[in-house]
């Protein structure tokens, strides 16, 4: 017969067999209505909403939690430990969704979440409020991670955009409202800056129940093997990136053995992480995706957006407090027309994009429109009204609204199904890897800068400062009552160095802009696009042929003894590649899809009550 002799034809009546049997199969993928899609995101939104609100809250509780446990030297690690963690775990997270499901993970990063802030409040001295907010950070990773796999999982991607924008909407609010509240907390005698981290305890019990009863994914039968060489090598070159960068210029020198040690750690590990992932059978962050150009431009793009978007909204609040003379509470209702503008760019985009199904014009743009917002903050000065600066944040929340949500999208859309998870992860681990690097650079920067500044405005105005020539800075409000000359120095230093930190956010802007526009627009899968028409039912005869067929290609492969052929060949192709050799990986193919088609198919066309094939075939 001709199908054993055509390798193209055999992999296509196979695939339109498999296909037929996979529609009158009781387990095809679900499809979600509007109505459930959105119960699921009240979940989702819930999570991610009181986990970034956890990384972002303490900042302005920070210097009141060091005023009662001490530990003014490890004052950065509060807030560095859980970004730390939440860098590296994301990609973990995605993987481990697949070995074991996205709601038992999803579920399980909220409770050790919940567990981590009980644990943060409770803290007594400075090493265990950081080890809480280490094991915080784990949860975290997990929930952003997870949440965008999951909105992968139930929604296409044509209709995504749609459900996009909210996502997006939700991490600006919670990134800005962080600070807000927790302002407020500390301000309130009643509450005190513990509550900081128990606020967000009875939102995550909420969105736990709310996914329990809402979430229904199918299950699905995978592999479980785990990739553990790709997990620690993975875990410690960004572990050791991410120390030299928080640790660099501050507890040791930029030019000592300590940065290049931490820095050959951070080369090896990585080369061990690629060769690793070249080799293991279910890899976190498979090899095949980094041949993906829209895997690679996404997560290039990611990465600079997290470092422009992280390095603003961390020192953004220095100008409005310091520079300004804001409380922590007024500083954060300050940053709300960049929640609104971030809000509506990412609604309005998704729809856009879910109407037309063009999704590529958005990130073009935004990225443009966070280099024009960085730009517009750099001309800020000591005396710059409220007016502008609410508009300046609010351009920077319009660029990072249509370009967040819209590389995820992207890059969803780009990928295999099988890499949904991976994909998914991977871009959010270059964006936090990206924060954390934009954090600890512009950090660097901002120190550097200010030191030199003082010193040098100090010793043009002929000021003796009272033992040494160094300014002593403390608080917003310590610096608020230093004498008139040096409170202006300080303040015009400030100005000037946070200048220079969003001027160095204008070209990281770029890049991510022009990795943009090298991306491909591929179409949108999903219900809305053109499909193929579908193939005709076929009538009982045919079911029993084609189930035959089947039988007979399946006994072909088993009775393979060593020689090759242009049947087996195609066959084995069916299988995804791995170390297997062909014949075994034909041999899976025969008893995972042939055969169990096979009998569908036959079983289809025989009436219950009858048995109309007997013999070699079983039913």
């Amino acid at each position: 017969m001709r199908i054993l002799n055509s390798d193209k034809t055999v992999r296509r009546g196979c695939c339109v067999l498999v296909a037929q049997a996979q529609a009158a199969s009781p387990t095809k993928q679900r499809t979600y209505t509007h109505r459930e899609i959105l119960e699921v995101m009240s979940g989702l939104m819930l999570a991610m909403l009181t986990s970034m609100i956890s990384t972002s809250v303490v900042g302005t509780a920070l210097p009141t939690i060091v005023g009662e446990l001490g530990g003014q030297d490890q004052y950065s690690w509060v807030a560095s430990a859980t970004m730390l963690t939440m860098t590296v775990s994301t990609p973990l997270w995605g993987k481990l969704s697949d070995l074991f499901g996205r709601k038992l993970l999803f579920q399980t990063a909220l409770a050790l979440f919940v567990a981590a802030s009980l644990v943060a409040g409770l803290s007594q001295n400075m090493g265990q409020l950081i080890a809480a907010r280490a094991v915080q950070g784990l949860g975290v990773g997990g929930l952003s991670a997870l949440s965008q796999v999951i909105l992968g999982d139930i929604v296409s991607p044509r209709e995504r955009g749609r459900y996009s924008g909210y996502m997006g909407a939700v991490f600006g609010i919670s990134t800005v409202a962080g600070p807000l509240l927790g302002g407020f907390i500390v301000d309130a005698d009643w509450l005190g800056w513990r509550w900081c981290f128990y606020v967000v305890v009875p939102f995550a019990l909420v969105s736990f129940f709310v996914i329990q009863k809402v979430l229904k994914l199918p299950r699905v039968r995978r592999s479980t093997s785990i990739d553990i060489w790709g997990a620690t090598t993975i875990t410690a070159s960004a572990s050791a990136l991410m120390l030299l960068l928080t640790l660099g210029g501050n507890e040791f020198e930029w030019n000592s053995g300590w940065t290049y040690f931490l820095g050959a750690v951070a080369l090896l590990m990585l080369a061990l992480a690629v060769l690793s992932e070249r080799t293991a059978r279910n890899p976190i962050l498979p090899p095949r995706l980094f041949r993906n150009p829209t895997f690679v431009l996404t997560s290039l793009a990611s990465l600079f957006v997290g470092m422009a978007m992280f390095g603003a909204m961390i020192y953004l609040p220095q100008y409005l407090q310091i520079v300004k003379g804001l409380s922590p509470t007024n500083s954060g209702l300050m940053t709300l027309p960049m929640v609104v503008a971030l809000f509506l760019a990412g609604v309005i985009s998704g729809k856009i994009v879910t109407q037309t199904g063009k999704w590529k014009i958005f990130p073009v743009a935004g990225l443009l429109i966070v280099a024009i917002g960085l730009f517009l903050l750099s001309r800020l000065h000591v005396d710059s009204s409220e007016w502008l600066i609410g508009f300046d944040v609010a351009v920077l929340g319009v660029g990072l609204g249509l370009s967040m949500q819209m590389l995820i999208l992207a890059a969803q859309n780009g990928s295999e199904l099988r890499d949904m998870a991976s994909t998914t992860s991977g871009v959010s681990f270059f964006r936090s890897l990206g924060g954390a690097v934009g954090v600890a650079a512009f950090g660097a920067i901002l120190t550097s800068r200010l030191k030199d500044e003082i010193a040098e405005m100090v010793k043009a105005a002929g000021i003796n400062l009272p033992g040494g020539s160094e300014v002593k800075l403390g608080s917003p409000s310590a610096i608020q009552m230093l004498p008139t000359p040096i409170k202006n120095i300080v303040l015009e230093a400030f100005t000037r160095g946070l200048e220079t930190v969003f001027l160095v956010g204008v070209p990281i802007a770029l890049l991510g802009f022009l990795a943009t526009l090298f991306l491909k627009e591929l179409p949108l899968r999903g219900a809305s696009t053109p499909a193929a028409p579908e193939p005709k039912p076929l009538n009982k005869d045919d079911l029993v042929l084609a189930g035959l067929l089947l039988e007979l290609i399946a006994q072909r492969i088993e009775r393979a003894n060593g020689e090759g052929s242009a049947l087996l060949t195609a066959v084995a192709k069916m299988a995804p590649p791995d170390d297997r050799s062909e014949r075994e990986r034909a041999r899976s193919v025969v008893h995972d899809v042939l055969r169990p088609t096979s009998r569908a198919l036959i079983a289809q066309a025989t009436p219950p009550q009858k048995d109309l094939v007997t013999g070699g075939i079983s039913q």
